[in-house]
């Protein structure tokens, strides 16, 4: 039996039991999610992470940018009922911030 530091409803810090059947669905449930989804540029997997599931999205074109984007999904955003819409909103919104994050140069990047 497994025990990790979870935060409560109200904020404080508990000791609980982690339920290993419970996170193998919910990575199988974001790998099917992901499964759906293709695209040119970009490749994601997702793995277990602590208090959720990790979703790392890199560039299929290597050499360019390097640096993987994570998104971390709680358990309760994967049990929600409209899990299917929320993620395709939130992997939309990562693909977004990650593109921005590739600018080399624009008027918010403070140059030296």
């Amino acid at each position: 039996m497994r025990y990790i530091l979870r935060e409560d409803p109200k904020g404080e810090w508990r000791m609980a039991e982690v339920d290993d059947a419970k996170e193998a669905e919910h990575l199988g449930k974001v790998e099917r999610e992901l499964a759906r989804y293709t695209h040119p540029l970009f490749d994601w997997q997702a793995r277990n992470a602590r208090g959720g599931v990790e979703v790392i999205i890199v560039l299929k074109i290597k050499s360019i940018y390097d640096e993987p984007y994570r998104l971390q999904l709680k358990p309760r955003e994967i049990e929600s009922r409209g899990f299917e819409w929320d993620f395709q909103r939130q992997l939309y919104n990562c693909l977004h911030d990650y593109l921005v994050e590739m600018f080399t140069r624009s008027p918010h990047i403070i140059e030296l």
